[in-house]
Parts: structure tokens; sequence; C-alpha cells
């Protein structure tokens, strides 16, 4: 019951947030793009969590604790509420873009957008069920497993790689080419997150300094 509540306050919150960062900078509701955009996200988002509901339950419990609070690290509470603010400056400047016309984005960058969108939250939801304990929030439980297969075969922190092609998506989706170089912003933070995480996971979860050295690349396969 508690989990079917944080998910429903989930999408109530995720609507509105999507709804003030989108469509109040646009100025309009007739913004098709944005509408394709939250299609996708929404698909992408909940059929998994159905799945999840339904199959692992406590891995979905995990990624419901989430946000700046839910952190125990300090630096990570800095970290997730820049993450925050970088997602909702994508949105906007994209918004603004598509609003003046900045940027001309035809129907198939579009789409191609969506797909990249898609395929990042699908690939998230993936990470969850490869890795039950893959929380969203950093924390080394009793009893956690160490997980070098799948995904965690190909990089170590793949939760990451599919975020990083999902914002990578968000503008084209939106309609824009200006709000790539807003993107780019995320890619330090997700840096200083990942190497903050890999100080707990080397001093909490037995096995990780065994694992760095046989998986070499945090976060994108050949460059880091």
């Amino acid at each position: 019951m508690k989990t079917t509540m944080q998910i429903v306050g989930s999408m109530v919150f995720g609507a509105a947030f999507f709804g003030l960062a989108l469509f109040l900078p646009a100025g309009t509701l007739r913004y098709w793009q944005a509408w394709a955009f939250l299609a996708v996200f929404f698909v992408a988002t909940l059929v998994p969590t159905v799945y999840l509901a339904a199959r692992h339950p406590d891995a979905l419990a995990r990624r419901m604790q989430a946000g700046p609070m839910a952190e125990t690290r300090p630096a990570q509470r800095i970290i997730i509420s820049a993450t925050i603010l970088v997602v909702a400056a994508v949105m906007v400047v994209s918004a603004l873009d598509w609003r003046f016309g900045w940027s001309a984005v035809p129907v198939w960058a579009v789409v191609a957008g969506d797909v990249l969108v898609g395929i990042g939250l699908l690939g998230a939801q993936l990470v969850i069920v490869q890795n039950n304990y893959a929380g969203a929030s950093i924390r080394v439980e009793a009893g956690q497993p160490l997980v070098s297969t799948g995904l965690y075969g190909v990089v170590r922190h793949p939760m990451y790689s599919a975020t990083l092609v999902m914002m990578a998506g968000m503008p084209l989706a939106l309609g824009s080419l200006w709000g790539l170089p807003v993107v780019a912003v995320a890619l330090p933070v997700l840096i200083a997150r990942i190497l903050d995480e890999e100080k707990a996971l080397t001093a909490e979860l037995a096995g990780y300094p065994e694992y760095r050295t046989k998986v070499r690349f945090r976060l994108i396969p050949g460059l880091w």
C-alpha cells in the first residue's frame, strides 16, 4: 500500500514537474513534440514499474526512495539537486527554443530523440531487473551481492549510462538543438556522482575492488 501511494504521488509530481517545465515556457499546450515525449516517458516508465511491482517489489521500493533527502552522503545531496536542476533546464531551454524558433528540428530527428528517450528509460529499468539493489540513492545494504554480469559486465554504472542516453534524446524529442549544450552540463554531474559512489562501494561492498579491475569502464564503453 505504501509503495502504491508512492507511485501515485510520483506520477502526480512528475506530471506537475513536466507541465511546468515544458508547457509554461512553450506558452501553449499545442506543443506536439512535448506530448509525444511525455507519452514515451510515461509508457516506458509505467509499464516496467508495473512489472517490478509484481515481480520485484523490494527493488521497486528501493527505487521509490529518491531525491536529495534520501541520500546519506552530503555530496550526493548536492549532486542530486544539481541533477534535477539540469534536467529542468534541458526541458525549459528546449521548450523556449521550440517557442521562439531558435532552431529547426525535422520530424525524423524528433522521432530519433523519442527512441533514445525510450531506450534510455527501458535500459534503466533493465538494470534494476539485473540488480535488485540498484536503488535511487547510494546505500550498501546488509547481504547485498555484487552484480558483475549483464549490463554490469559492460560498464560499472549502467544506470547512469542509460540516463545519459535518455538525456541525450530529450532536446531532439522536444524539437530543440539548443537544449543539447545544456545536456553537456549533466556529464560532469554524473561523473561527480559516480566518483563519490565508487568511494562508498569500494569501502562497503565486498568484491568491488576486484570488480573494478575486471570491468574497466565506468560510464561509456571504450572511453571512460
